[in-house]
């Protein structure tokens, strides 16, 4: 009895223990959690039933099977590097980038075995019908040309298998070696050209400029000058002017005119380049009108060098001396310095004296006296 009750017990716990297990077993496969961003593609019975979508599913167990879940965010695929024949008969290696994205998961399950190779095969042929039909050279250059219709072609293949391209992108266009090289020198060629270019216009602004700077500031002082000239000479205008009036306003007599021409006579000689001057022939008549104005009586009838006995000027006193027009200078400057020691003076005007004599450098003039030299 007790054997039986046993057997009976054990029975009953397998029993227990089986049904809780086929209960685990049926809701894990009854159960199914999607992630967000993927699909599931459910068959029942080995056809398409429904696309199981994120967050919690049920489904029948051992009626339903879902298949591995589909990615459906954007994927971005490089594939490697193709060789390309270009128009010109050149091989070229193409890397290529493919932008796409699975918009239809029961598509992309049943239209195409593996949509990822077959959107690689897809992009290297259409690479290679498009860069066919170009020249390197356009080939280097289009690229955006290439990228869109490689994107056309390829969206319009893929649309009914659930994937729309967003983009393809040449990731490198690689030519050979030797094309490389050539490109290289011919593009150091041409920059070595535009440098020359740049130089040789810089070089010409610059002489441009300089000589349009050179011009403006011998203008600036043309107009300076002639400017200054006018000015000067209406300076002089006026100083003349001023001069003239001043000795017509003041009415001087010969004498005082005369005496003023013998004090300026010694500064024509002052310059240092002057190495012979001739005595103008007006010297006759000063000395005679200085000579007049010394001599002649006061108002009280006396004569000006009775009031000197020890130094008494006659007009025999001038006799010897020689006043033609080439006398010289020196001999006329000692006439004013022996009148002065006398203590006579010149009506209108004090006594100055003479200036120290220039000493005689240059050869006696022609016409004069042997034993006077011309002053230097």
């Amino acid at each position: 009895m007790t054997d039986g009750v046993t057997i009976g017990s054990v029975f009953s716990i397998l029993l227990i223990a089986i049904v809780a297990v086929f209960v685990v077993v049926v809701l894990f496969r009854a159960v199914r959690i999607v992630p967000q961003a993927t699909a599931g593609v459910v068959e029942r019975l080995g056809k398409y039933h429904k696309t199981l979508n994120p967050g919690l599913n049920i489904l029948v167990p051992f009626i339903d099977r879902m298949r591995p879940l589909i990615d459906m965010r954007e994927q971005v695929v490089s594939f490697p590097p193709q060789p390309v024949i270009t128009e010109d008969n050149l091989v070229v290696s193409i890397d290529t980038v493919v932008y796409f994205q699975v918009t239809d998961a029961r598509a992309a399950t049943y239209e195409i075995r593996n949509y990822l190779g077959a959107v690689e095969q897809l992009t290297t042929t259409t690479l290679r019908n498009v860069v066919g039909g170009l020249n390197l050279e356009e080939a280097l250059t289009s690229r955006d040309n290439i990228n869109g219709q490689l994107r056309i072609v390829l969206d319009e293949a893929t649309g009914k298998w659930g994937i729309r391209v967003g983009r393809v992108e040449l990731k490198a266009i690689d030519p050979p070696l030797s094309i490389q090289d050539s490109m290289e020198k011919q593009m150091r060629a041409e920059r070595d050209r535009r440098a020359l270019i740049l130089t040789a216009e810089g070089t010409k602004q610059s002489a441009i400029l300089t000589a349009e700077g050179a011009r403006q500031a011998a203008i600036l002082s043309a107009e300076g000058d002639a400017k200054a000239q006018v000015l000067r000479a209406q300076g002089e205008a006026e100083a003349i002017k001023t001069v003239f009036g001043a000795i017509h306003a003041g009415d001087p007599d010969s004498k005082l005119l005369a005496y003023q021409y013998l004090q300026m006579l010694p500064k024509i000689a002052e310059g240092p380049a002057s190495k012979l001057w001739i005595i103008p022939s007006e010297l006759t008549e000063a000395l005679k009108g200085v000579t007049a104005g010394f001599l002649a009586p006061r108002g009280d009838g006396s004569h000006p060098a009775a009031d000197n006995s020890s130094a008494a000027v006659t007009p025999l006193d001038f006799a010897p001396i020689d006043l033609d027009a080439s006398a010289d200078l020196n001999s006329a400057s000692q006439i004013l310095a022996d009148l002065a020691e006398s203590g006579a003076t010149v009506p209108g005007s004090a006594a100055t004296p003479a200036p120290e004599p220039q000493p005689s450098t240059g050869p006696p003039a022609t016409g004069t006296d042997p034993n006077a030299t011309a002053g230097a």
